[in-house]
């Protein structure tokens, strides 16, 4: 009697992801961290991997044309389609079990339905406000009507080089470097961490061009510092592009993000120079609202809940 009354007074001891499964289903809680671990040399050394083959995918072609000839193009739309089928590989091989007893492969790469239309309307809206000051310049120069032509787009998805900037490179990129490297990296590190690391292998990701540059006869000192000016602005968008990742669990959120960045190109602050003293005032000041709206809407419009967020990091950020 002393026995069983001993035994039934001693907790129940029960797995923690067994445990876990029962109170998420009712609370929608996040995977216990102990349970989800990939050593460091794994993660980053399988990111630093699926860069390599995109890289290496894009020259597997021997060719005289430069990057913006049609045969050029089209050869890399093929390699980088490929390496898209390559890198899903490296996280269904070496995610942590405990991750798939609650997620497919597809959630934690961010593809999901729950919070879709937010994970595409509120980014591209963030994006929008940071280039308030350059969107305010097509009202003035009078591009916004090119683009209330219907032929503009008819004509533009027909062009390589359009559809390569606006459509292949976000998709294929934000696809390699975020939805297959991140799911890897926050299986090993905070979320502060992850997201700038993939951003460093993306900037040195578009060194690749510094071979190009210098085959067409472009001097070095040009070349190195275009290049060096490239590695900071897309390590800088790379780091915005993992956030958007990272905090809103889906792909759509950064490919949207990278798209509309690729649309507007670097702001030309010399056409900025160029106006008269007031209408240089205004757009500055644009500029700079842009700016401030952009970082202080971040934290907000990018908040995880909004976008039905409770992947296994979402606890996390």
């Amino acid at each position: 009697m002393g026995e069983e009354a001993g035994r039934q007074s001693e907790p129940q001891q029960q797995p923690a992801l067994e445990a876990y499964d029962d109170k998420s289903a009712e609370e929608g809680g996040f995977p216990p961290v102990a349970e989800i671990h990939l050593s460091a040399l794994v993660s980053v050394g399988a990111c630093f991997a699926i860069s390599v083959i995109y890289v290496a995918s894009l020259y597997v072609w021997q060719s005289k044309h430069d990057r913006d000839h049609p045969s050029t193009i089209k050869r890399r739309f093929f390699s980088v389609f490929v390496v898209m089928l390559i890198a899903p590989i490296f996280v269904m091989t070496l995610s942590s079990d405990a991750v798939f007893q609650k997620y497919t492969m597809w959630e934690i790469m961010g593809f999901r339905l729950e919070g879709l239309l937010t994970g595409i309307f509120l980014p591209l809206v963030l994006t929008a406000v940071l280039f308030l000051g350059p969107l305010s310049g097509t009202l003035t120069n009078g591009l916004w009507r090119v683009y209330s032509e219907p032929m503009y787009w008819v004509n533009a998805v027909q062009n390589l080089k359009w559809l390569r900037n606006h459509l292949v490179a976000p998709l294929s990129e934000e696809f390699t470097f975020r939805a297959c490297m991140l799911p890897l990296l926050l299986q090993t590190f905070q979320p502060h961490t992850a997201m700038l690391i993939t951003p460093l292998l993306f900037g040195l990701a578009h060194l690749h061009h510094i071979k190009e540059r210098l085959r067409d006869g472009t001097p070095l000192r040009i070349v190195l510092t275009v290049s060096f000016f490239q590695f900071f602005y897309t390590t800088i968008f790379g780091i915005y592009s993992a956030y958007l990742f990272v905090r809103t669990g889906h792909f759509a959120a950064p490919f949207v993000a990278h798209a509309f960045c690729n649309h507007m190109g670097f702001p030309d602050f010399q056409e900025v120079l160029n106006q008269s003293k007031r209408r240089k005032a205004i757009f500055i000041g644009l500029y700079v609202l842009g700016l401030v709206g952009w970082i202080v809407l971040l934290p907000t419009l990018a908040t995880p809940s909004w976008y039905a967020n409770n992947l296994f990091w979402a606890g996390d950020v």
